[in-house]
């Protein structure tokens, strides 16, 4: 069981001193053990209610032009978009997507969780919608890309501009749009599959990661929690990090 002024130095980011000091205004409470089962522990601090999370999970919709990264000396971080968000500085992004690619971005402060999502044993299916500078041939049955990669494409299909997602970015050039499912997350696949069948992406949306969807109505840079129950489970899968997918 988490101690209660441990919990509150993790959610505001202080010292454990501090959170003493802050419990101790508390109705004059001293540091006690919360139970699993209460998490998360409902407080008033200095006026203020607020939740004490011991993990946190959340859904970003990632807007084009920032980095996955948690530090980057030339551009904008979408952790940066996560500042108000419960145990900001613990979260980590499960898996990457690349700088102008939109969408889903999971995080979480599990860091078991991020191995296990991202590992490529398990074959998360990753859901994406394209814009393309022209039209694709059809997929073969045994694709192979240039560098020997044999993608897991699940599911491809042409769609139509009014089936996309608000959040993909529209170019003025593109003549097709298709929806694509892959069960991995290799460096800049599903560029790259699209590149052998003889187009061109434009822009990439990820839509989907296992059965989180993104909401139509989540907004770029806007971030909503994901309950642990949503998430898939646990495969026993480690020690492998997803690079730049899409």
């Amino acid at each position: 069981m988490p101690k209660l002024d441990r919990l509150l130095a993790r959610n505001l980011g202080c010292s454990r001193a501090r959170a003493r000091e802050l419990l101790a205004a508390y109705a004059g409470q001293a540091p006690v053990d919360v139970p699993d089962q209460a998490l998360p522990f409902a407080i008033t601090i200095e006026g203020k209610p607020m939740e004490l999370h011991d993990s946190f999970h959340l859904m970003l919709n990632k807007p084009a032009g920032c980095v996955t990264a948690l530090r980057d000396d030339e551009h904008e971080t979408a952790l940066a978009y996560l500042r108000e968000a419960p145990l900001a500085s613990e979260l980590r992004p499960v898996g990457r997507l690349d700088l102008d690619t939109t969408g889903l971005l999971l995080w979480t402060t599990d860091g078991a969780l991020v191995h296990r999502l991202t590992h490529p044993k398990q074959a998360m299916p990753r859901g994406y919608h394209v814009a393309l500078a022209r039209s694709f041939a059809a997929l073969p049955p045994d694709l192979v890309l240039r560098d020997g990669h044999r993608p897991n494409v699940i599911e491809l299909r042409v769609a139509s501009e009014g089936d996309m997602h608000p959040s993909l970015v529209r170019p003025p050039d593109a003549t097709a749009f298709a929806s694509i499912t892959v069960g991995d997350g290799a460096y800049h696949e599903v560029r790259r599959i699209f590149a052998a069948l003889g187009s061109h992406v434009l822009s990439l949306c990820r839509v989907s990661f296992g059965a989180i969807e993104l909401p139509r109505d989540l907004a770029p840079g806007e971030w909503r929690p994901v309950e642990p129950d949503k998430l898939p489970p646990d495969s026993n899968h480690r020690g492998y990090k997803e690079r730049g997918a899409g």
